[in-house]
């Protein structure tokens, strides 16, 4: 392994947007959270939703912001990095990238303000409209960057002209490319997922807390929640199998050699084994340490098993992807996606059984399984790119010829100024939000009103008010 200009970008670029993708993934999640407890708190008057909101909008800001800070970074790597890869195909996949700042940023960043810093400047139903709008806007966010992003795993709407640009003819079929549906709904449902799976380990450490101090009685907010939560995921994790199947069957459809990169295959034959275990050798061609279901890779995706599919043999070695990290990070996916639906499902369980608060062993897996929920995302993601190597736009344009003509030394030099600025900048991020989650709902409520600057009776005394989002965003 050579560490030369290109590996060096590819390293940077999956540096800084494994930090970006973990904000979008919790935050698309949690502005639809939000909105449905404001809605919830509308339609009930219960102070519990209202509490709930203001604590979690809190979050939602700071992972807002952390989020477009590390957005900014890798739109900047486009033209430093990859100013090829813009000059060949920012025809087609500049528009989108457009397109999502002029609807899903505008749309953000006009209510965001409302919704952050107007609880007491308008009406609850217009501060309301603000959340929806919010929620709104980071969803068509992620609609137009999965559509880029999917464009480069199936393209098509293009022509490539006598220069060796690409050109878009169809806008239509660009957009909504093969991959877009199932690639879109797989990536939702991770993001409402994440959420849950966040909230329920916050609410569920806090119970844990409230059982330590004394038995609790009634509703208070962090049970609440974490109903909310562990429904989510019972209702949720389930369609995520369905959804990651589906897409399965359009990369199988659409790029054979992820497929076969994923499933650890080397041989074209029929009846592919179901490889559960193995340690892929580019080098050797084949798996160590393999252990194998035979005959029951067909049956996974849905074909007979007297169907051909490919192996890798099927492509020169410079045309294979790395195998290591697909095959790996597609079992650490899978892995954590069933573990969600036996969290879901327990969980479930106990809430119709009305012994959720009073099951230790539950609430810790709640805890310990906050987490996952980003690194399945990582997982997913990592598997999408490396999976498509040695390709940048499939079939199109090589991952070589992508990149900016810079030396390894600048590359280099930017990439360990990146590690130094986001482990001190998004490490100090974190554990705030950390720290706000371990508080939890009930310091949001209990939140003082600001002193009063002047004497009672005075006509600039300020009136105290009650906590607002715009004193804890």
């Amino acid at each position: 392994m050579e560490f030369d200009a290109l590996l060096l970008s590819r390293l940077q670029f999956a540096f800084t947007i494994a930090f970006h993708i973990l904000f979008p993934a919790f935050t698309i999640g949690l502005a639809a959270f939000l909105a449905v407890l404001e809605g919830l708190w509308l339609w009930t008057r219960r102070d519990a939703f209202k509490v709930l909101y203001l604590f979690w909008v809190k979050i939602f800001a700071l992972s807002f912001g952390m989020g477009v800070v590390s957005g900014v970074v890798l739109s900047y790597q486009f033209g430093t990095n990859w100013s090829e890869f813009i000059r060949l195909t920012g025809g087609v996949i500049g528009p989108l990238l457009a397109y999502e700042v002029l609807t899903a940023f505008f749309l953000e960043a006009s209510f965001l303000g409302v919704m952050l810093f107007g609880w007491k400047k308008v009406g609850p139903r217009l501060h309301f409209l603000a959340t929806v709008l919010v929620a709104v806007g980071t969803t068509v966010s992620a609609f137009w960057i999965l559509s880029a992003n999917s464009w480069m795993q199936t393209p098509q709407g293009f022509e490539i002209m006598a220069d060796g640009t690409l050109r878009a003819t169809d806008y239509m079929a660009v957009i909504f490319n093969p991959s877009l549906p199932t690639r879109l709904a797989h990536m939702l449902l991770a993001a409402f997922l994440t959420t849950g799976l966040v909230v329920g380990a916050a609410s569920a450490y806090r119970v844990l807390k409230e059982r330590a101090k004394g038995a609790v009685e009634g509703w208070t907010e962090s049970r609440i929640a974490l109903v909310m939560a562990v429904s989510l995921v019972a209702v949720l994790s389930p369609l995520q199998l369905v959804a990651g199947h589906l897409s399965g069957e359009a990369t199988h459809k659409y790029q054979p050699a992820k497929t076969a990169a994923i499933e650890g295959y080397w041989e074209t034959r029929a009846d592919q084994p179901l490889h559960l275990f193995g340690i892929p050798d580019r080098k050797a061609q084949r798996n160590h340490l393999q252990v194998s279901i035979p005959g029951f890779g067909n049956v996974v995706q849905n074909l007979p098993r007297d169907e051909v599919i490919q192996g890798l043999d099927a492509w020169p070695r410079e045309d294979q992807p790395p195998p290591f990290i697909p095959f790996f990070g597609f079992r650490i996916m899978v892995g954590l996606g069933l573990l969600m639906i036996v969290l879901g499902t327990s969980g479930a369980v106990l809430v119709w059984r009305r012994k959720l608060f009073e099951t230790p062993w539950f609430l810790r897996f709640c805890v310990v399984m906050g987490p996952s929920g980003f690194i399945a995302v990582l997982a997913g993601w990592m598997v999408t790119e490396v999976g498509r190597q040695p390709w940048v736009v499939q079939g199109v344009l090589r991952t070589r010829d992508a990149v900016s003509p810079v030396t390894a030394s600048e590359v280099a030099t930017s990439l360990i100024a990146y590690v130094v600025v986001y482990a001190i900048v998004f490490t100090a991020g974190a554990l705030f939000i950390l720290r706000l989650m371990a508080e939890g709902p009930a310091a949001a409520a209990a939140e003082p009103a600001p002193r009063q600057d002047r004497a009672p009776g005075s006509p600039l005394a300020k009136a105290p008010r009650d906590t607002t989002p715009e004193e804890g965003a």
